[in-house]
């Protein structure tokens, strides 16, 4: 069962459009139209806003926090083509770095896994993926993708670091593992680049989508053989992409045909139950039963346990 906890009153003067919980789970990032972004300490069922900040010029889409062994680092991203990235220090929120790059709204910012650096990637309606890296010294490093998305690229998801099948390898080595990240954009595409040599290279192009794809997100793993992709839809379908391991073959599952528009998806930390919110305002939850079927185990709209109706949420 799946209930509200809590409420925050953001004072927003405009539409949210994301909000990001911290490593620890102790701060909260939000951001908005208003072109701000806002953090607040969330402890013990209490929210302080610590920092108010503002250098976007337009709607801001999104917000990632870094790992913390990069320090207390927040990236944005927005509709005035930039991304900006913001660092405390002694308790002083102030902006560290701005990326320019990119020739219309950004649209999706998500840091890759701590093990491959300090870095970034970000979506933009330009149709390009740009992936950002700290030298070290206090620059950073742009590789960009171009026309990676016809149309744009709506959503940008990392791949885990831990190797598919590790778990399992009694060997004692730690397997080689690519960076790898996925993308979703107004094509109607799903693609997942793969490092080569230093640049990004199209590994995969997954085609069952009908209309755009609004967000992707790459399951976390802790080294089973199966890697696992959700993507979601303008055509109100998400749809659970599986590689078995074998192969560089994925197989499409369809989880849920929803009456609206489906805007974000996002997987626990264990990466075995996935949050899907969408136009109804409705967030649910879904897990995949012994038998393969994806069921709706909770409707947090509803606030009830919903698995006496799981025959009714499988896919036929």
């Amino acid at each position: 069962m799946v209930s509200v906890i809590n409420t925050v009153d953001t004072a927003h003067e405009d539409m949210i459009h994301d909000a990001q919980m911290d490593y620890y789970g102790t701060k909260l990032a939000t951001c908005s139209s208003d072109r701000t972004v806002k953090i607040f300490n969330v402890k013990n069922g209490q929210q302080t806003l610590i920092a108010d900040l503002r250098g976007h010029e337009g709607p801001v889409w999104q917000v990632a926090w870094t790992h913390p062994m990069y320090g207390s680092m927040l990236a944005s991203c927005g509709y005035d083509k930039k991304v900006i990235l913001w660092k405390e220090t002694n308790g002083v929120w102030d902006k560290l770095y701005e990326y320019t790059g990119h020739e219309s709204s950004v649209n999706s910012v998500n840091w890759a896994p701590h093990e491959f650096g300090c870095m970034f990637a970000c979506g933009s309606s330009d149709g390009c993926v740009a992936v950002i890296s700290s030298t070290g010294d206090g620059t950073w490093e742009e590789k960009k993708i171009k026309n990676a998305h016809t149309i744009g690229c709506n959503a940008v998801s990392w791949g885990p670091s831990v190797a598919p099948g590790s778990l399992m390898d009694r060997s004692g080595t730690k397997a080689h593992t690519p960076k790898r990240f996925v993308s979703g954009g107004c094509d109607n595409l799903v693609k997942i680049w793969r490092e080569e040599n230093g640049e990004w290279v199209e590994e995969q192009k997954l085609e069952a989508h009908s209309d755009w794809v609004r967000d992707v997100a790459w399951a976390p793993s802790i080294g089973l053989p199966k890697t696992v992709i959700a993507s979601c839809s303008q055509d109100c379908r998400v749809i659970i992409w599986t590689n078995d391991g074998s192969s560089n073959e994925w197989t499409s599952k369809i989880l849920h045909k929803f009456n609206d528009v489906i805007w974000h998806v996002s997987w626990s930390i264990t990466g075995n139950i996935l949050a899907v919110s969408g136009g109804d305002n409705k967030v649910s939850l879904w897990k995949e039963s012994i038998e393969g079927q994806w069921v709706c185990v909770s409707d947090v709209n509803k606030g009830q346990s919903q698995l006496e109706q799981s025959a009714d949420s499988q896919i036929a």
